[in-house]
């Protein structure tokens, strides 16, 4: 549980503003799905079964996943499945389709990121930690596990290192009377 909370605590630091928590928990599956959708060309057909980079990329971070969590790794799993199973479906359909669910999931997404650090006053995770963009969809799961009073005691470790989740105030300039 260490390096699951390690990882977490670390990218939970740049997301205490319960605003950005909200901005991710839209933001990030888009942009997962998005790049589902957008590695979902070109397949390779081996037969009956065939193979493009979204199941590469996917199967690859499912294995990370699960090393780090067994709980947590089976979660994103099945989420990660849905996203191939979503680009793959749209992949199929004209290029025009392809292209617009995926590059307009992918920029949507990515303004909601930027809304929700404006809000919490301070720079994305993965500016500083590229493994950030992996932790980002695992962060958005275990969020919505501790909302629902899931794995508490790994949201009590991730809080005694950074702290609770709050709703920050942006200062307002004071101006002269």
């Amino acid at each position: 549980m260490e390096r699951l909370v390690d990882r977490l605590a670390g990218y939970g630091a740049y997301h205490r503003d319960a605003r950005n928590l909200i901005t991710h928990l839209i933001g990030i599956p888009m942009i997962v799905v998005a790049v589902a959708i957008l590695l979902s060309r070109p397949t390779l057909d081996l037969g009956a079964v065939h193979l493009n980079p979204a199941m590469v990329v996917a199967g690859l971070a499912a294995a990370w996943y699960l090393g780090l969590d067994l709980r947590f790794g089976a979660v994103m799993t099945v989420l990660l499945t849905a996203a191939v199973v979503t680009g793959d479906a749209l992949a199929a359909r004209s290029t025009g389709v392809w292209l617009g669910w995926g590059l307009g999931l992918f920029v949507v997404g990515w303004i909601f990121q930027a809304v929700g650090h404006v809000f919490e006053g301070r720079k994305p995770a993965f500016l500083d930690d590229v493994a950030g963009l992996l932790i980002g969809p695992l962060f958005v799961v275990s969020e919505t596990a501790f909302m629902i009073g899931l794995r508490r005691e790994v949201a009590a470790a991730i809080e005694a290192r950074v702290g609770p989740l709050r709703v920050r105030e942006r200062r307002r300039p004071v101006r002269p009377h």
